[in-house]
């Protein structure tokens, strides 16, 4: 039983429908791309925000031990006093190319400190809303962009 093949009929994908699928792609890609940069855009946040924390604790414990607080981040144990952190949210050298804070202690005395974590490079681009965030010896939290859901 051979199939007659009828050369009037068509076969394959019509142009039409080929562009359908691209016009369903192009939606599909215009609503998960934004969302997508903009979880890492938060995940990077995190990251430095987890630095931070880990700084300030530092700092608490270098109190308890010594009745004030450090003067710089080589005091507590850092490689420098500027560190960066990448968007795993490892300490990296403060001009690392993957970086995507940098953290640094201000306004030290005995009894103040302040930790603060610039944006950097393709971060500070994109997370312009809450820009440098700090923390105080008081556990103030601030971000100098001003937005409300940065911590």
């Amino acid at each position: 039983m051979n199939a007659i093949i009828d050369p009037s009929r068509q076969r394959g994908v019509t142009l039409v429908e080929l562009m359908i699928v691209v016009v369903i792609i192009t939606v599909l890609a215009a609503i998960g791309y934004p969302s997508y940069t903009d979880f890492i855009t938060r995940s990077n946040r995190q990251a430095g925000k987890n630095l931070i924390y880990a700084i300030a604790d530092r700092q608490e414990q270098f109190f308890l031990d010594n009745k004030q607080y450090a003067a710089n981040l080589t005091t507590l144990g850092f490689a420098a006093d500027t560190i960066a952190c990448d968007r795993d949210g490892q300490q990296t050298a403060a001009a690392d190319a993957d970086r995507t804070y940098v953290l640094d202690l201000t306004n030290t005395s005995a009894t103040t400190y302040t930790v603060r974590a610039a944006p950097q490079l393709k971060q500070a681009a994109r997370d312009a809303a809450c820009g440098t965030l700090t923390v105080t010896h008081l556990g103030q939290r601030d971000a100098s962009g001003g937005a409300a859901n940065c911590w």
